[in-house]
């Protein structure tokens, strides 16, 4: 992660973002998220967050060129597609983020809980559910998650220790 994070800070333009980027990475692509300057003079909060939706809308545009650039070199170098986005004060954006099959066995008691949701109109389909019960238990069991990544870190660098076959 070191690597993706410290490349994409030394390749991006320092005026771009008030703080380093957020930068993650899963196995299909990495994703860049900066922070803009909040607007300012906003009298109410609608107005404000529809400010700050201009101020990203416009950095969006404004960026396109350079950030295809960048975002076709690290491609090569890392072999993932890169995604952008922006926050500014309370609003964020994803500009255009893959969103990836997962190919998945279920069983019926498994598809029943789906079907429910679609029923219910939580979800449009199975496949929205199965996004929405992911977001939910990402949501519900970050901190659980977070120590499993961790201790994947440890186990991908004795994997890099151990015996070359």
């Amino acid at each position: 992660m070191d690597e993706y994070e410290g490349w994409m800070i030394g390749r991006l333009p320092d005026e771009w973002f008030e703080t380093a980027p957020e930068v993650s990475v899963d196995r299909d692509e990495i994703v860049v998220v900066g922070r803009l300057e909040a607007p300012t003079g906003a009298e109410s909060e609608g107005a404000q967050r529809a400010a700050e939706a201009g101020r990203i809308k416009r950095f969006r545009e404004e960026t396109r060129g350079k950030r295809m650039r960048i975002a076709d070199e690290a491609e090569l170098r890392f072999g993932r597609k890169v995604a952008w986005g922006a926050v500014c004060g309370q609003t964020r954006q994803l500009f255009t983020s893959l969103s990836v099959p997962v190919m998945t066995r279920l069983r019926q008691s498994e598809r029943q809980v789906l079907d429910t949701l679609v029923d219910a109109g939580v979800a449009r389909s199975r496949s929205d559910a199965l996004v929405w019960s992911v977001r939910l238990v990402g949501q519900h069991q970050g901190e659980w998650i977070g120590q499993l990544r961790e201790a994947l870190v440890g186990v991908e660098a004795a994997r890099a220790a151990g015996p070359k076959v």
